[in-house]
C-alpha cells in the first residue's frame, strides 16, 4: 500500500522539462562523452605505439604491442573503471552524490593529461607510466557512471526520466566519435608535414621521430572536455532525494528544489523523519529483505551488462584487428607509421556515423514509450542475429567484393548495441534500487559490466588469432580465429536475452514507486511489492 509522497518529490516528478533537466544532462553527459574518448581513443593509437616502441630492426613488418602488453594498455583503464565503479559507488551513497562528483573528474582531467606525458628511457618505462596513469584515469571514469546516472535519475520527472538517463549516456557516442575525428585531423597534418614512405619501401623513414607526438596528442585532448564543466558540477546542488531520504533533512532539500524548479517547497521533516525510519527504508545491502526484493533485480542488472561488454567492448577496442582481417584496412606494411593511424581512425569514425551515434539517440527518443524491457530485449536479439550472420559465412565477407557488406552488418550491431542493452543496462540500475542503496547498486551492476568488457578485450587478443602462423601477430599464440570468436560473441548476446527477464520495467513509475520506500508496511508487504521478488517479470504492476 503506498503512501503520501514527500512534497520536494513529487515536485521533482511532476515538473515540466525545463531548462536545468537540459543543464543537468550536459554537465553530467560532458563526464561520459570524456569517458568514452579516453577509453576509445587508445584503439586509434596502440598500433603506432607497436611500430614506435618494438619495431624490430630488419623485420619484414612493422612492430606490434607484445601480446602482455596489448592487454596492458587495453585493458589496464577497464581495471582501474571497474574498482572506480565499486569505490565511488559506495561513496556517493555514503557521502552524497555531489560531494565526490567533482573528485572523479579532476582525476580524469589530470590523468588524460598525465597519459600523454608518460615517460621512459625504454619502451618498457614508457608504457609501464603510461598504465599507471591510463589505470587512475579509469578509476576517475569509473566513480563517474554511478554519480551520473544516480543524479540524473534523481533531478528527473518521472514521465521523461528514461530519455534523460540515456541522454547523458548517449554521449558517449559523441565522444567515440569525437575520438575518432581528433585521430583523423592530428594524423593528417602530422603525416601532411612529415611525409614518410610506407613500411615496405623503408622501414626506417616510415617511422619519422614526430610520430611519437601523435599518440600523445590524442590522449592528451581528452582532458579538456572535463575540464570544460567541473565548475558546474561544483555548482550543482545535492540531490533532494538523497537531502531528504539519506541525510534526512526535509528543509535543505526544499530550499535546493526551490530555486531549483524555482517554485515554493514545503519542508516536511516530520514526513521525511516517517518516510525514514521504517524497516522497509532502513534494510541495508548484505540483508535478507535486500535479497528478497532486489535480489533478482541486481542478478539481473549485473548478468545482463556483464554479457553485453563482453561483446561490446571486444568489438569496439579491436575494431582495428577485425578490419584487418576482412581487409579492409590494407597490410600495416603498405603505410608509413602516421597513416596507418589515419587509416584506423577513419573507420572507426564511420562506425560511430553510421551506427553508434544513431543508436544511442533512437534510445533516447523511444525509451518513456517502448519501455527499458523492450529495448533491451530487442537489442540483444538484433545484435545475436547480425553477431551469427557475421560470424557463420564469415569466409564470405573476407571477400574483397563482400566488405561493404560485413560493414554494414557491423555497424548494425553496434546500432542495435546502443538502441538496446548498451544504453538500457546504464538507465535501468539507476531507478529501481532504493535512494540510500542506488549509487552503490549502480556501482555493482556497472562493475559487472566493466568485468565483462576485461573478459572480452583479454579474451578476444588472444582467441581472434589465426591458427595460420603467416597471418598471425608477431609472439601470440595460435586462438580459435575470427570466425569461432564471433560466434562466441553471439552466444554471449543471446544469452543476454534471457537474463533480461530477471530486469523489471521501470517506465512510468517514481524512483520510490520501484523501489518500495513509499509503501505502508503490513504483512503482506512482500506480496504487494511492485520489485517483490515473485514481481520481476516486465509490465505494468498494479498498485
Amino acid at each position: 500500500m503506498a503512501r503520501d509522497q514527500i512534497g520536494v518529490l513529487t515536485a521533482l516528478d511532476v515538473a515540466k522539462t525545463q531548462l536545468y533537466h537540459f543543464t543537468a544532462i550536459i554537465i553530467a553527459g560532458m563526464g561520459f562523452f570524456t569517458d568514452a574518448y579516453d577509453l576509445f581513443s587508445i584503439a586509434n593509437v596502440t598500433k603506432l605505439l607497436g611500430r614506435i616502441y618494438y619495431t624490430e630492426h630488419g623485420a619484414p613488418k612493422p612492430g606490434t604491442l607484445p601480446p602482455n602488453v596489448s592487454l596492458a594498455v587495453n585493458g589496464v583503464a577497464l581495471c582501474g573503471t571497474l574498482t572506480g565503479q565499486l569505490f565511488f559507488g559506495w561513496l556517493g551513497d555514503k557521502l552524497g552524490r555531489k560531494k565526490v562528483y567533482g573528485l572523479t573528474l579532476a582525476i580524469m582531467v589530470f590523468s588524460s593529461i598525465a597519459s600523454g606525458l608518460s615517460f621512459g628511457h625504454t619502451s618498457k618505462g614508457v608504457i609501464t607510466t603510461l598504465c599507471f596513469f591510463r589505470f587512475w584515469l579509469g578509476f576517475g571514469i569509473g566513480g563517474d557512471y554511478p554519480l551520473s546516472a544516480t543524479i540524473m535519475s534523481e533531478y528527473a520527472n518521472k514521465k521523461t526520466r528514461g530519455a534523460f538517463i540515456a541522454a547523458v549516456f548517449a554521449m558517449q557516442g559523441f565522444g567515440i566519435l569525437f575520438g575518432g575525428i581528433v585521430a583523423l585531423v592530428i594524423s593528417t597534418i602530422f603525416d601532411h608535414v612529415y611525409s614518410a614512405p610506407t613500411y615496405a619501401r623503408n622501414p626506417v623513414a616510415s617511422l619519422v621521430p614526430q610520430a611519437d607526438y601523435v599518440w600523445r596528442i590524442i590522449l592528451m585532448i581528452g582532458a579538456l572536455p572535463a575540464a570544460t564543466t567541473y565548475y558546474w558540477r561544483m555548482k550543482m546542488p545535492e540531490t533532494a532525494r538523497y537531502t531528504a531520504l539519506v541525510a534526512k533533512n526535509a528543509k535543505q532539500a526544499a530550499e535546493d528544489m526551490s530555486k531549483v524548479l524555482q517554485v515554493e517547497i514545503e519542508a516536511e521533516q516530520e514526513k521525511v523523519d516517517k518516510f525514514t525510519i521504517r524497516d522497509n527504508n532502513s534494510f541495508g545491502l548484505f540483508s535478507k529483505e535486500f535479497v528478497k526484493r532486489h535480489g533478482l533485480h541486481l542478478v539481473g542488472t549485473c548478468t545482463t551488462w556483464f554479457l553485453l561488454d563482453i561483446a561490446y567492448y571486444s568489438s569496439n577496442l579491436f575494431q582495428k584487428d577485425i578490419y584487418t582481417s576482412i581487409g579492409w584496412l590494407p597490410p600495416a606494411s603498405e603505410m608509413n607509421a602516421i597513416h596507418e593511424v589515419f587509416r584506423v581512425s577513419k573507420a572507426q569514425v564511420l562506425i560511430a556515423l553510421c551506427g553508434t551515434v544513431p543508436g544511442y539517440w533512437f534510445t533516447v527518443a523511444f525509451i518513456d514509450y517502448l519501455g527499458r524491457f523492450f529495448i533491451q530485449l530487442m537489442g540483444f536479439f538484433f545484435m545475436t542475429v547480425f553477431m551469427f550472420a557475421l560470424a557463420i559465412p564469415y569466409d564470405h565477407w573476407t571477400k574483397k567484393e563482400n566488405r561493404v557488406g560485413f560493414l554494414i552488418m557491423y555497424a548494425l550491431t553496434f546500432f542495435f548495441s546502443n538502441f538496446g542493452p548498451n544504453a538500457t543496462t546504464f538507465v535501468v540500475p539507476a531507478e529501481i534500487f532504493p535512494a540510500r542503496l542506488r549509487s552503490t547498486c549502480h556501482g555493482i551492476s556497472a562493475a559487472s559490466g566493466k568485468a565483462g568488457a576485461i573478459v572480452g578485450a583479454f579474451g578476444f587478443l588472444y582467441a581472434s588469432e589465426s591458427k595460420n602462423l603467416a597471418t598471425r601477430d608477431a609472439g601470440y599464440p595460435a586462438g580459435i580465429g575470427m570466425k569461432n570468436t564471433l560466434l562466441v560473441l553471439a552466444v554471449c548476446n543471446c544469452l543476454g536475452i534471457f537474463f533480461t527477464f530477471l530486469v523489471p520495467e521501470s517506465k512510468g513509475k517514481s524512483l520510490e514507486e520501484l523501489s518500495g520506500e513509499n509503501e505502508e508496511e503490513n504483512n503482506n508487504e512482500t506480496s504487494d511489492h511492485p520489485t517483490a521478488s515473485n514481481r520481476t517479470v516486465p509490465g505494468e504492476y498494479v498498485e
